[in-house]
């Protein structure tokens, strides 16, 4: 992408909403996959959801036609374990959410426990229970240091909206008074360790999102070029609401091919 700052040899991009939806690849999504191979370009497909493994997330995408490999995706889990590991190395954590969490912690050598955790980490889960949930909350109580993976209070689905981990984050905020630090997006460090995962730089790095209230404002406040596609959460009449812009603004990522 040729712009003030000079063409940008990292890429970073959202997944849903900019290369799938509900499944289905976007048109343009492999041409733009293919485009950045082609041009040896470092890039990293990046999603808030913690459910999956990259793995399982190569294989879905692979389902939906887009070749992937797992080494080229990072999840709010993988950018989650990067955190806790800096912050505490061999530390120990309870955990609430699936095997793209526990699997990303276990990497990176963490203990998984019900007994003193240092940490309780939220992530995304289908099956929430109340035990679950009291329990996470006996830990805080205890002293546990409160983390969560992501603030999505919802997350998508063809019958409508799932409560996600901000939703179940806030009912464990609200019985301990204790506030989570989220690691994914709109947190910019989520931005942050995935450029460090591929030796890239800031400015010389594009965001390709389809959210204004995540994928575009961490993009700026991490410092990247930024451009918004409008296939997946925000329409090009929400832009001008928000007190920040996009560097642009796109129909499609048909559109952004011709950028890299």
């Amino acid at each position: 992408m040729t712009t003030e700052r000079g063409e940008s040899q990292c890429w970073l991009t959202d997944m849903d909403g900019v290369l799938v939806h509900e499944g289905q690849a976007l048109p343009g999504a492999a041409e733009f996959l293919q485009r950045l191979v082609d041009r040896q370009r470092r890039f990293l497909v990046l999603t808030n959801n913690s459910i999956f493994t990259p793995r399982d997330l190569s294989a879905r995408l692979a389902r939906s036609g887009l070749q992937v490999p797992e080494e080229f995706i990072w999840t709010s889990a993988l950018a989650t374990a990067d955190f806790l590991s800096s912050q505490l190395p061999a530390g120990s954590a309870h955990v609430v959410g699936e095997a793209g969490l526990t699997t990303a912690l276990h990497e990176v050598g963490y203990t998984l426990t019900d007994t003193d955790p240092d940490y309780v980490v939220l992530g995304e889960t289908r099956t929430y229970s109340f035990e679950s949930i009291t329990r996470a909350i006996r830990l805080v109580e205890r002293g546990a240091r409160f983390i969560a993976t992501n603030p999505d209070v919802t997350g998508p689905s063809p019958e409508g909206p799932l409560p996600a981990t901000g939703a179940v984050a806030a009912m464990i905020t609200k019985a301990t008074g204790a506030e989570p630090y989220f690691v994914g997006k709109p947190n910019p460090m989520m931005f942050r360790s995935a450029l460090n995962r591929i030796d890239g730089h800031s400015e010389s790095t594009t965001m390709v999102g389809d959210r204004m209230d995540t994928d575009i404002v961490a993009g700026i406040e991490a410092g990247l070029e930024t451009v918004l596609v409008l296939t997946g959460s925000t329409r090009a009449e929400d832009v001008a609401r928000f007190p920040f812009r996009p560097g642009r603004v796109c129909d499609s990522i048909a559109q952004v091919i011709d950028l890299v």
